[in-house]
């Protein structure tokens, strides 16, 4: 038997937390919550390339708190097997041998269950290593989920056991701190938003958002391209702080962008008779980080003629379209992490390394045991204002 928090159905629930959680945030950690604190079954790892691992650090996502609140879109319904439980950030420890991995080995974990860990045939994103973009993700002989935390089959980092397979998995190097080492995957996600962002020498570069997506988003374009002006959109004192150690050249308020953006490149400013301002020039490249209405609408109307919108945050609402057609813009999403160019190497690996050398001390602002979940939801949902990047589940505190 484990300690887990199990997301379970609940339409009543879903529909009371989308209507008030906005307005009332207290709503998601209480009455309206689909999440309990539950001891069930551990999960099973009798197929082959099968392990358990113990967490040891589990994050809260984005998509985590989307999901609580009920602002994922109904799209990914038939993507996941309830109840499950959540966290696919983690770092642990496995408690057997994993193939080549030995029981002991610390881990970290690429958590989309692809065919590999299904037991099937490649499908056409796996075998050409873009393993994000698999077709297989609800057959095989695991219950349907996009991802390890939305199956019901693998259990997830909030809980004390979960289950991977060896495909999913990459060996922390010694000397790695569990703090940074649970930062490996949405570094992994930020290596892929970056490269695929394709931003040529000198481009100028707009990330809308300065949470945990935003920042490392700016980091991966710092380090990994050869990019010119980053423009950074932060709300708050401590995310601006962070933009520019990350690599941000300027860091604006979210009331200041179109100033900022024309200022930085010589825009013309246009302002319709009805309807939000818009830009004719603008940035090369822009990549949305917060996946709200406001912030996709922002990018596309400050982006060039021709330029790049990459949309790296996990889109909620619908947004105006307009500027990608007149504007011709390149629309472009990031799901996850993937095998990049020009060496096919898996983002993991690159991720595993800024994670050491990164200035990442003090990003886990915040960890709860798993029977204070409630603080740690609401420290998540106000992480911002509280100057916190990552709140994670210490789950041996559990």
């Amino acid at each position: 038997m484990m300690l887990a928090l199990e997301m379970y159905r609940s339409p009543a629930k879903y529909l009371a937390a989308r209507a008030m959680g906005s307005r009332m945030p207290g709503i998601l950690t209480g009455p309206a919550a689909p999440l309990r604190l539950v001891t069930i079954e551990e999960p099973r790892s009798d197929k082959a390339g099968w392990a358990k691992i113990r967490p040891i650090l589990s994050g809260i996502c984005g998509s985590d708190l989307g999901m609580v609140t009920g602002h994922t879109k109904l799209y990914f319904s038939a993507m996941v097997s309830m109840p499950f439980v959540p966290g696919h950030e983690i770092v642990g420890v496995l408690l057997e041998d994993c193939e080549d991995l030995p029981k002991g080995t610390r881990v970290v974990m690429d958590s989309v269950l692809t065919c590999a860990a299904r037991g099937v045939e490649p499908c056409e994103g796996c075998a050409s290593g873009h393993t994000n973009r698999c077709d297989r993700i609800t057959v095989g002989h695991v219950a349907p989920g996009l991802q390890t935390g939305f199956c019901h089959d693998t259990g997830g980092g909030w809980g004390n056991v979960m289950v991977a397979h060896r495909s999913q998995l990459y060996a922390v190097p010694e000397g790695l701190s569990d703090e940074r080492a649970v930062l490996t995957e949405p570094l992994a996600c930020a290596v892929h938003t970056a490269l695929k962002a394709k931003v040529e020498p000198g481009q100028s570069v707009l990330v809308s958002g300065a949470g945990a997506v935003g920042l490392f988003a700016t980091l991966a374009l710092r380090e990994l391209t050869q990019a010119g002006r980053i423009t950074v959109v932060a709300k708050h004192a401590k995310q601006r702080e962070l933009a520019r150690a990350f690599g941000a050249s300027d860091v604006v308020a979210p009331d200041e962008v179109f100033r900022g953006v024309r200022r930085a490149t010589g825009a013309f400013r246009l302002k319709p008779e009805l309807g939000r301002e818009f830009l004719l020039g603008g940035v090369d490249v822009a990549v949305d980080a917060v996946g709200s209405k406001d912030s996709i609408d922002t990018v596309l109307r400050v982006t060039k003629a021709g330029g790049r919108v990459v949309l790296s945050g996990m889109p909620s609402t619908g947004a105006d379209l307009s500027p990608v057609w007149f504007r011709e813009l390149e629309l472009t999403g990031t799901y996850a992490s993937s095998r990049e160019e020009p060496n096919d190497r898996p983002a993991f690996e690159t991720a595993l390394e800024m994670a050491a050398k990164a200035p990442l001390d003090g990003i886990v602002g915040a960890r709860y045991p798993l029977y204070r979940w409630r603080e740690a939801l609401d420290h998540a949902q106000s992480a911002g204002r509280l100057g916190t990047v990552k709140v994670a589940f210490d789950v041996r505190a559990s």
